[in-house]
């Protein structure tokens, strides 16, 4: 059996949300700063990976992901009530990072991290959804391929330190135009990087 080759892919897309009769542009990378990544490390959706890992430098592509082959469907339990303490710092509430559509990053008793968007805040309460911003949608991606080639030992190595949030981007996120400095925590382009990549 064939061991199956890491690529390194860049893509230029536009991304739609075609949940309902129009179309309402999400995101857009180019050329000059595409989306970069390496298959097989399960960072990108599988079914995007699916559809463009195959498709050679210039090819076009053009598909629709259902919710359930994007980001799931939009859970109504995952919108949660949160006691405002909890954002306290030295005893005052984070008024400067907590606030209405604030996304902020959250971690649960077993060490597990993900972002929250604050809906609302009350006299004692911070309302948060957990949902992805994009559960629930379906997604249009157009586009074309801008590099492809079997990753080398080198870019897998880089990569492998980006994801374990060592030496920062190094300029391969696609987000920071490469002059992050190295001071990037790993998380480029989600909101958590630094400035530069966002």
């Amino acid at each position: 059996m064939d061991k199956k080759t890491n690529k390194f892919i860049n893509v230029a897309y536009e991304l739609y949300d075609v949940t309902e009769a129009n179309a309402t542009l999400i995101e857009k990378t180019s050329t000059d700063n595409p989306f970069i990544f390496i298959s097989g490390f399960g960072v990108t959706l599988e079914d995007f990976e699916k559809a463009v890992e195959n498709l050679n430098e210039g090819e076009e592509f053009d598909f629709t992901l259902t919710p359930e082959q994007a980001y799931g469907g939009y859970v109504e339990e995952r919108v949660l009530d949160l006691d405002k303490q909890i954002f306290t710092i030295d005893g005052h509430f984070d008024s400067e990072r907590i606030h209405k559509d604030a996304i902020v990053p959250l971690q649960n008793e077993d060490g597990n991290r993900f972002m929250g968007h604050v809906l609302d805040i009350s006299e004692d309460k911070v309302k948060v959804d957990l949902n992805h911003p994009l559960a629930g949608k379906t997604l249009h991606f157009k586009g074309h391929i801008v590099d492809s080639h079997e990753a080398t030992n080198e870019e897998l190595e880089q990569y492998a330190k980006l994801l374990s949030g060592e030496g920062g981007c190094g300029g391969n996120c696609g987000k920071c135009g490469g002059d992050c400095e190295g001071t990037c925590d790993g998380s480029c382009g989600d909101g958590n990087g630094c400035d530069k990549c966002n």
